[in-house]
């Protein structure tokens, strides 16, 4: 049967100096994309809240170690086993913590998804970068960028990830302060426990997170049939099945567990948790995203389909 999907990489030369010169040639339409996405879905936005000192009530967040004992917020402790602090809602920048995943993993694109892993968590990540950084933001990524207020901040992150060494996996924190967002945009093929060891102390330092699992239609519904040969683009490692379709449901089974599982878990730290599938709208994710960092609810539920 015909190939169903491959991995993008075009360009000759060693691995690294190969996808170090693709991603630089893909982050400029990267761009483009993203500006035409946010121009789209900020089109007749009024704003969002932020948390600060103000007046009006932002939300409950729980209580960190070292903070003052006059923040906490009585009443609504004594519901449960947990404390927690009452925020304020201020128009002031708050500072989000964009990235995304660019392991081999993200390059896949099948005949059944518009563009590779990478093109669309790129696109998703610049154009958040832009809406957000109109509504006066300050935008980092872990890493890459310190950061920063700025109109031009989706071309500065642009510019900074095309002369960026490659890195796959999650991404350092430590020079993450305060009560920050950080957003997190990839495929999380990793195993879901190994995932949480690194994401829950994040949790415990108060950051409050945003997952994007972006999928290719081709890894969830299995459409491979007759003798097929698959290859772990992490690793190399390849594994022939000579009936394919016969694996179709334990392994739609296991994949969706996979994403169950990280979910909930996601969202017992209380951070959110959503997928996205590359035959779907970029804006979608967009929508979403801007949604739960805005504390309103997004149409799609967390670990539900976008």
């Amino acid at each position: 049967m015909a190939s169903i999907g491959q991995i993008v990489n075009p360009t000759s030369g060693s691995d690294a100096l190969s996808r170090a010169r693709q991603r630089a040639a893909l982050v400029p339409d990267c761009l483009v994309e993203a500006k035409r996405i946010a121009n789209t879905v900020i089109a007749g936005w009024h704003g969002r809240r932020k948390r600060g000192i103000g007046e009006n009530f932002w939300q409950f967040r729980p209580y960190a170690e070292g903070e003052s004992l006059s923040r906490i917020d009585w009443r609504r402790s004594a519901r449960d086993d947990h404390t927690y602090v009452r925020e304020r809602e201020w128009e002031a920048a708050h500072t989000i913590w964009l990235w995304c995943d660019m392991s081999p993993s993200m390059m896949y694109k099948s005949s059944y998804g518009n563009v590779s892993k990478e093109s669309r968590a790129l696109v998703v990540m610049l154009a958040l970068a832009e809406i957000l950084a109109r509504s006066g933001e300050r935008i980092g990524c872990p890493g890459i960028m310190e950061p920063a207020s700025a109109r031009n901040a989706a071309e500065r992150l642009a510019a900074a990830l095309m002369h960026t060494p490659l890195t796959g996996g999650l991404p350092e924190t430590a020079m993450i302060r305060g009560w920050s967002d950080l957003v997190l945009i990839g495929d999380f093929l990793d195993d879901a426990a190994a995932i949480m060891e690194r994401l829950g102390p994040l949790a415990r330092r108060g950051l409050r997170g945003h997952v994007v699992e972006i999928a290719d239609p081709a890894e969830e519904i299995f459409p491979y049939s007759g003798r097929t040969e698959f290859t772990d683009p992490e690793t190399g490692a390849k594994l022939v099945s000579g009936r394919a379709e016969h694996i179709r449901e334990a392994y739609r089974n296991a994949y969706l567990a996979r994403r169950d599982s990280l979910g909930q878990s996601l969202r017992h730290l209380g951070w959110t948790f959503a997928s996205h599938r590359t035959d779907h709208l970029a804006s979608e994710a967009l929508v979403a995203v801007h949604m739960y960092l805005s504390g309103m609810p997004a149409k799609a539920t967390h670990g539900g389909q976008l």
